[in-house]
């Protein structure tokens, strides 16, 4: 038996577009999202015992630099970088360490402040870690620069092809989630457009337009983990919610089956949910309101299959019939999602945790999900990590 971990406090600054505050740097938005998720604890710095800090771009160490703006006590720092992941991969290890009953309070930490653009390498002068992945859709896919756009693009189609879905069911997941964001005063964009903006914005690689992909950011968020003795002792029942189902996984040999969907993170979050459910005696049914990886709307509309909300090749279906907003059978991305409310990638996790939080408690004001009695998140990073979490009240 493993210890049960609950998410007792969450904080986030709102993501911006790099540049966009100036003079806004690292331990700045690193102290603003967690004195946020401290001050929503009710507890004081001194009481964690170890922080796991999410980033992509930046130093060695950086992580240290970042909790010191909270506080200085000498704990534990791990510096964690697992590409899109970052931010839920720090969520696992802390998590992780309240499960292994090492630790009773414990913080997840994640930020990034971005170059605006595409994604780029940082080092030219060694192997990248998605060249094998980008050397096997290339021989099954036109090649085309940036990588990213290209490989959920080749997915996308390859769904098209497959099962018959059509370029206006990845638009209009693009206009589901812009419209979310339009009540989150979080996010990077709150614009509503109509379904043929969606569709006449700038063709980034066929299907997907502009307005489909997710942006560059600035931001942070933060989690505070604790243990049941911690909750109990602080009387924190009334705010805690509890981590039922917890899964990561990395890349498995069917990654490289020659299908384009396995290579963008299908089979990894598609295991790594089945866990989170068996771990948590939940299924897909049982949840309200999801917040999962729509870094482009071709990867949501897969996603959807990947978690079993419907068979393969149905995914089509779920978002004709609206079901995946609000009066559907799931509110996917209320927050707006990777696409409209941004992607600061050591953040994002955790800002997901954030509003699965909100909505469990009832507290996410326009963008509250009815009744609201189970979470699922799902965030991934190529090359490759994926992490399913299934959240209830305490039961």
């Amino acid at each position: 038996m493993v210890a049960p971990v609950y998410v007792i406090g969450v904080g986030m600054t709102k993501f911006e577009k790099p540049g966009r505050r100036e003079g806004w740097d690292y331990p700045a938005m690193a102290k603003e999202s967690g004195t946020n998720a401290l001050t929503d604890a009710g507890i004081g710095f001194e009481q964690i015992q170890s922080a796991y800090v999410g980033y992509v771009y930046g130093e060695s160490t950086s992580g240290q630099r970042a909790v010191y703006e909270l506080g200085m006590t000498g704990i534990p720092v791990v510096n964690v970088n697992n590409n899109c992941s970052t931010g839920s991969t720090a969520l696992y290890l802390a998590a992780e360490a309240i499960r292994g009953g090492r630790a009773d309070c414990v913080l997840a930490l994640g930020f990034e402040k971005m170059q605006p653009g595409s994604l780029s390498a940082t080092y030219e002068d060694r192997e990248q870690p998605m060249m094998k992945h980008i050397q096997a859709l290339a021989e099954i896919s036109e090649v085309l620069f940036p990588p990213a756009p290209w490989m959920f693009g080749a997915a996308g189609r390859e769904h098209m092809k497959e099962h018959g879905t059509t370029a206006e069911h990845f638009a209009k997941i693009g206009h589901k989630n812009h419209r979310h964001s339009v009540n989150n005063p979080y996010a990077q964009f709150q614009d509503a457009y109509t379904l043929q903006e969606i569709q006449q914005s700038r063709m980034v690689y066929d299907p997907l337009t502009k307005l489909q992909c997710s942006p560059t950011s600035d931001g942070s968020g933060a989690v505070v983990l604790a243990s049941a003795a911690f909750v109990d002792r602080h009387d924190l029942a009334g705010r805690a919610v509890e981590i039922v189902g917890q899964s990561m996984t990395t890349d498995f040999a069917s990654t490289f089956d020659g299908t384009a969907k396995n290579l963008v993170g299908y089979d990894m979050s598609r295991q790594a949910a089945l866990q989170a459910y068996e771990q948590s005696g939940l299924g897909p049914e049982d949840f309200q309101v999801i917040e999962l990886h729509d870094c482009f709307s071709a990867n949501e509309l897969l996603t959807y299959e990947a978690l079993g909300l419907c068979a393969e090749g149905e995914a089509g279906r779920l978002v004709d019939d609206d079901d995946t907003t609000y009066g559907g059978r799931w509110v996917v991305n209320p927050s707006g999602g990777l696409i409209s409310k941004g992607h600061p990638l050591g953040a994002t996790g955790l800002a997901q945790c954030a509003e699965l939080t909100w909505q469990l408690r009832g507290t996410a004001a326009k963008r509250q999900v009815p009744d609201v009695t189970a979470a699922l998140q799902h965030n991934i990073g190529l090359g490759g990590a994926a992490v399913v979490t299934a959240y209830q009240l305490p039961r």
